[in-house]
């Protein structure tokens, strides 16, 4: 799947929203990928594990971890296709846990799956849990890497859209942007 197949499924499904929106980073953008719109649709959900599952084929990964809720999805999805166990970590207290009796085995290897990426601060905390679990990162896929492969997190990454997305924190808004009402679509 090309990226430009890819942005058109998020298109077509009214996925890729335009306006002011406020990211989960806090920082605030142009464009949203609200991927629970795209991934709402069964085979579209299958086409981008497919892709996702056909780049880490060969990292020898035992488990897919994603981050809930975003992750939660696509995570699968890779999972089953490339016949992996699943498991996820949650918010506990405003920060990722891994509970409901999920374990990871010293030396395991993941791969940490998640819907959209722009700074990476959810991917870190789930990659820091595999980490202090003795588990090993094989490596990082998402749907989309909002940063443009800007984010580097120190393991294989792959995405099927790499867009280099404008974001501005709240101080620095242009003024188009400042004047059009802010929304915050994402999870809270």
């Amino acid at each position: 799947m090309t990226s430009d197949e890819a942005l058109g499924l998020f298109r077509g499904t009214g996925a890729l929203l335009e306006g002011h929106f406020i990211l989960r980073s806090g920082l605030h953008s142009r464009q949203f990928f609200q991927c629970a719109l795209a991934l709402q649709q069964m085979p579209i959900v299958e086409r981008f594990g497919a892709a996702l599952a056909d780049k880490l084929r060969g990292l020898g990964a035992a488990t897919v971890i994603s981050p809930a809720m975003g992750g939660l999805v696509i995570g699968q999805e890779v999972a089953r296709q490339l016949g992996l166990r699943f498991i996820f970590v949650e918010k506990e207290a405003g920060r990722l846990v891994l509970r409901r009796g999920f374990q990871i085995a010293p030396g395991e290897k993941l791969l940490v799956i998640e819907d959209v990426v722009t700074k990476g601060g959810r991917v870190q905390e789930t990659m820091d849990i595999v980490r202090a679990h003795q588990g090993t990162v094989a490596g990082v896929a998402m749907v989309v890497d909002r940063s443009g492969g800007g984010v580097s997190l120190g393991v294989p990454t792959f995405s099927l859209i790499k867009l280099d997305v404008e974001t501005f924190p709240a101080d620095k808004l242009p003024p188009d942007l400042a004047a059009t009402p802010a929304t915050k679509p994402g999870s809270k």
